[in-house]
């Protein structure tokens, strides 16, 4: 079976919404890298039994991300604000070469260290 590493992010995102049970296995198999196998024995079903439990875990959070985008919005937002960084740094550069103007400066400073401190959250 292979691992589909952004159930990882969907689990980080919607993972109190699944049952303990789902939850456990998910984090078995992507957070801890556990095998089949060794949940199987960790918890005392059949292999076949762990994965269909995470393939339909896997599913559940397929459809909520489907129907919330919460990761999709995440992953905008963080690609937004890395497109404000780089915005502000090229005001910066600019004006450090066409007119130093300290408030220009201040700016840009502000948004960059407000935008990275987003993005770090």
């Amino acid at each position: 079976m292979a691992k589909d590493f952004s159930i990882s992010m969907l689990l980080d995102f919607y993972g109190e919404l699944l049952t303990q049970k789902q939850r456990d296995f998910l984090e078995y198999y992507y957070n801890d890298d556990l095998s089949l196998a060794e949940i199987s024995a960790n918890e005392g079903i059949t292999r076949q039994g762990v994965r269909d439990a995470i393939k339909r875990a896997e599913t559940q959070l397929r459809l909520l991300e489907n129907r919330l985008s919460l990761l999709q919005r995440f992953d905008d937002m963080r690609e937004g604000l890395t497109r404000i960084i780089n915005c502000a740094k090229i005001v910066h550069e600019q004006n450090l070469r066409c007119g130093l103007s300290t408030e220009i400066n201040e700016a840009a400073a502000q948004i960059t260290a407000t935008a990275e401190t987003l993005l770090d959250d």
